[in-house]
């Protein structure tokens, strides 16, 4: 069988391609979600995530969510008042306790997202400390993540306890 030269340089140029195929790589989100309980002091208990990485198309994340009530008064403790999403400053991160922390693709992400806006768009009076709060809400996510969770907690006003509780159902978490 003889070759001609343009059939040789076909076949180097498909060889190259081949070689470099092998040593490209695919971009690949990576976003670290990380929960969170804040213990009593100066606020009641609370629970949020932090999710910090980079998704495929090169965005950066750093962001995170809780819910909460608008305004903590008295008036939690007598039935429901206006709650929202909200992202916990850096000093409030810093002072409450981490407990775990899923790595999830550029899908989870956006399942995430669409969590943390469904909550957003939850008609008022949202927040319900029996009902509706930060535990509630983390549930909600964590879920999303299909993680284990127990819904006849005892936990619903229990940050810290809820987080070890997710974690015993869930022993591969660190």
């Amino acid at each position: 069988m003889r070759f001609d030269s343009a059939h040789i340089l076909r076949m180097g140029g498909l060889a190259a391609l081949l070689f470099l195929a092998c040593f490209s790589v695919t971009a690949r989100a990576e976003v670290a979600v990380t929960f969170y309980s804040h213990d009593f002091g100066k606020n009641f208990p609370h629970a949020f995530f932090v999710a910090k990485g980079e998704l495929a198309d090169g965005k950066k994340i750093d962001t995170a969510f809780g819910f909460t009530a608008v305004n903590v008064t008295p008036g939690i403790l007598f039935g429901s008042v206006d709650g929202h999403v909200h992202g916990p400053p850096a000093k409030y991160i810093a002072e409450s306790n981490p407990h775990f922390t899923v790595t999830i693709d550029d899908g989870r992400y956006s399942k995430l997202m669409a969590v943390v806006q469904k909550w957003q768009a939850i008609p008022q009076k949202s927040y319900s400390l029996n009902k509706r709060n930060c535990v509630h809400f983390i549930n909600d996510v964590i879920k999303t993540l299909d993680l284990k969770t127990n819904l006849k907690t005892a936990n619903w006003k229990k940050p810290r306890s809820f987080m070890e509780e997710v974690m015993k159902l869930n022993p591969f978490l660190k």
